[in-house]
Formats: C-alpha cells, sequence, structure tokens
C-alpha cells in the first residue's frame, strides 16, 4: 500500500476545504438554526413528543443525517471531477499507485471533511434541545459508515458525470427526495400502514431509524436491519467502483 499517495491525495483534498473554512463552517450551523426554528419551533409546538422524546430532540439525528449525505456526496464527486474537467485525472492513472488507493484517498477526504461538518451540526442543536447519546460509539460508527458510502456514491457520481449539470442530477432527483421521505423528521409509524409498507422500500429510512437509535433506543426498523442495508449500499458501491477502473469507464476517453 502505497501510503504516501494516499496522503498526498488527501492532503490536497482537505486543502480545498481550509482555502473555504469559514464557508464550509458557517454554512451548516446556519442550516441547522434554521431547520430548529422552521421544524423546531413550528411543528415541535404541535407535535410535543414522539415515543418519549420531545419533537426538537428528535428531529436532530435525522436533520445531520440530511445534511450528511448530500456534503458526502457532494465533496466526492466535485473532487474526482475537476480533475477529469482539467485533464489531471490521466497524470493521476499513469502514475503508479492502485485504484484502491485513489479511492482511499479521496473518499477517505470527503467522508472525513462531512463527518467534521456534521459533528459541528450536532454541536450547534445541543444549543437548541438538550441531547443524549445512549450509545456514543455506535453513533459515530453510523455517521462515519453513511459518510464513507455517500462519499463513494459521490465518487461513482463524479466519473459518471460528463458535465457540470449531471453532477446535481442523482442528488437534487434521487438523493434529497428520498431524505424527505426517509422519516427524517417524523416516525414512519404515524404513516397510515400502506405508507408504512411503501416507505420501508426507501433505504434512507434504515440509515436514519439506526442513527437515531444511537441517541434514544428508538427506531422505526431493527438496528442489525439497519447495518445490514448499510453493509449492502457499500458493497454495492465498491463493486461498481472496481467496475469503473477495471473497463476504464469514463476515465480513459
Amino acid at each position: 500500500m502505497n501510503w504516501r499517495a494516499i496522503w498526498t491525495i488527501y492532503k490536497h483534498e482537505m486543502s480545498r476545504t481550509r482555502r473555504t473554512l469559514a464557508q464550509s463552517v458557517v454554512s451548516p450551523v446556519i442550516s441547522t438554526c434554521l431547520y430548529f426554528v422552521v421544524f423546531g419551533s413550528a411543528i415541535g409546538s404541535r407535535i410535543t413528543e414522539i415515543e418519549g422524546v420531545s419533537y426538537g430532540a428528535f428531529i436532530v439525528p435525522g436533520m445531520i443525517m440530511l445534511s450528511l449525505r448530500p456534503l458526502s456526496v457532494t465533496n466526492a464527486s466535485f473532487g474526482i471531477y475537476f480533475p477529469k474537467f482539467t485533464g489531471t485525472i490521466y497524470e493521476l492513472l499513469s502514475a503508479p499507485i492502485s485504484f484502491i488507493e485513489i479511492v482511499i484517498g479521496y473518499v477517505g477526504a470527503a467522508a472525513t471533511k462531512s463527518t467534521c461538518l456534521a459533528l459541528i451540526m450536532l454541536a450547534t442543536a445541543h444549543l437548541f434541545v438538550p441531547l443524549e447519546i445512549l450509545h456514543p460509539f455506535w453513533m459515530l460508527l453510523f455517521m462515519v459508515l453513511t459518510a464513507t458510502t455517500f462519499s463513494l456514491l459521490g465518487f461513482i457520481i463524479g466519473i459518471w458525470a460528463i458535465n457540470f449539470e449531471q453532477l446535481q442530477i442523482i442528488p437534487l432527483l434521487v438523493i434529497t427526495p428520498l431524505a424527505f421521505l426517509g422519516g427524517t423528521f417524523y416516525s414512519i409509524t404515524m404513516l397510515p400502514p400502506t405508507w408504512q409498507t411503501v416507505s420501508l422500500f426507501n433505504p434512507v429510512v434504515y440509515l436514519v431509524s439506526g442513527f437515531r437509535w444511537s441517541f434514544y433506543e428508538i427506531s422505526d426498523v431493527s438496528v442489525g436491519v439497519s447495518l445490514g442495508m448499510i453493509a449492502v449500499f457499500l458493497g454495492t458501491c465498491l463493486i461498481v467502483v472496481w467496475y469503473i477502473f477495471k473497463t476504464g469507464y469514463r476515465l480513459k476517453s
């Protein structure tokens, strides 16, 4: 394993964040405040508790996941798309490093950035509502696994995209709708039986449910199923990335 190559890619990607540090930090803080103003105050005044947890505290895990997923996708997709756009991707491909090292560098940096921002959002949320994290290890595990998985997805999107518009298609038309319909701000048990069944086909439900369990030990599906779904998604993304580098799909042309 060429750790120097991994560190070089990782450091280069992280340096882009340092150049826009204020924007990177201020944006999630403002969005967190707005979520609490709109959902915590407006809706929270009508829904006081869900399964014994105040509504303001209940939405925190979903709110963090709502931001963590698109941040991971965006960081990774732009990170690999720009070398394609500028043509420097050919220098990377001709260097004596394997595709595993390339993926670890780009995906690792994207996951690190989105995880740090998610932790900043968590700290900001704590200013609005009292939070109790019953299982901090599992909370961090779900956060890191989700960030890594969606960073891999973003890496795939960045290679697939041939222009800046395509970079936004899947996050806007697929990930965002699934996030809002995946129990981010509510429990799917509040839905009619038919819609509860439909919601179980939404993979985001399992991510949010497992993450919320790590806070309050309440979930819409079992924790084992949540971890299993993340593992399946992660494995699928790894297979797709392996196929891309094996065939050179949209890398050698």
